[in-house]
């Protein structure tokens, strides 16, 4: 495809025509020659945050919606939308296109947020599809919940499982022909795709007394935890035998020698909570597996993120990923 913007038809074809308008909020929708969306919150408060995707090869449209979705439910804020940029290499087909806005919108549907605007460029500054979505959501209830929330005494939980998002990253970098791991397995990482949203879990959990929640994204659940403890100002005690991870997360790590507990993980969120174990037998009930990994309590007692062992753990550097 050509260098620069899509034309109006090519916009109109495989952008603008694929996207849903549910949501009341929006009083303006995208169309051809109209660069600005409008959106009304009733309750006046809005959580905005933006993220790119830049580490994935497959799955870039669910990611896009995702992680950004993410980031407003660890607020305990319903998204309502979403700008995207999608900025496409000139060897892009218009199916891949399409195919990207196809996962897109699928995605926004499951997350009941619309895409209200964007801007999309073929550029040859990029040489795969790299997209940055910024997300709009309102709280919902009187007060944000931020990172900053731990109280002494709360468990942590952790939904799902981690380096979900890493394992199927590192499973798109294995070469054809490879016979360490079985199409099951593979199949199995496949489907971790469905499990990057933490929209059900945010929102129910922001109902239901979370102090706090943070989704584990770049530094991986040891970076989240750091980043939690330091922003609330007390200390974490943890047990890593009780985080859950799956056995083909382990197995890929092993392969390209890095650190589970240090990889991306997408679709997992850390929420802290005074009766940890009730809000995941209700989590469970919901259709989301979470389990206490560890409790809060004064920093004074001493460093600021420990396991059982007394280890502390260190800040966060950059995450695993980026040794493959």
């Amino acid at each position: 495809m050509r260098t620069g913007k899509l034309s109006n038809e090519q916009l109109d074809r495989l952008i603008l025509s694929k996207l849903k308008h549910t949501r009341n909020e929006v009083v303006c929708a995208p169309s051809v020659g109209v660069d600005c969306t409008a959106v009304y919150l009733e309750r006046g408060l809005a959580v905005l945050s933006c993220d790119p995707i830049t580490a994935a090869e497959t799955g870039v449209g669910r990611l896009t919606v995702n992680v950004s979705c993410n980031d407003a439910a660890a607020s305990g804020a319903e998204p309502i939308g979403l700008m995207i940029t999608l900025l496409l290499p000139p060897s892009v087909t218009e199916e891949e296109v399409g195919a990207v806005m196809d996962e897109i919108i699928e995605a926004a549907g499951n997350a009941n947020v619309d895409v209200i605007g964007g801007h999309t460029e073929i550029t040859p500054a990029v040489n795969r599809i790299v997209t940055c979505a910024t997300v709009i959501a309102q709280p919902v209830g009187e007060e944000l919940i931020t990172p900053k929330g731990v109280q002494p005494g709360d468990d942590i939980i952790v939904t799902k499982h981690v380096g979900l998002e890493g394992a199927m990253i590192l499973a798109d970098k294995l070469p054809e022909g490879q016979t360490e791991f079985t199409c099951e397995e593979l199949r199995e990482v496949r489907s971790f795709a469905d499990s990057t949203s933490v929209v059900k879990e945010g929102i129910f959990a922001a109902r239901n007394g979370a102090h706090a929640m943070h989704d584990v994204t770049e530094g991986g659940i040891l970076g989240a935890l750091w980043e939690m403890s330091t922003a609330s100002d007390v200390g974490i005690e943890f047990d890593a035998e009780r985080i859950p991870v799956r056995e083909v997360t382990k197995k890929l790590c092993a392969h390209y020698g890095i650190d589970v507990y240090k990889l991306i993980s997408s679709g997992c969120m850390l929420i802290a909570h005074e009766r940890g174990y009730e809000l995941c037998r209700k989590l469970s009930e919901l259709g989301v597996e979470a389990a206490v990994i560890g409790k809060a309590f004064e920093k004074g007692r001493g460093g600021i993120v420990v396991s059982l062992e007394g280890q502390l753990v260190d800040p966060p550097e950059a995450d695993e990923i980026y040794k493959v």
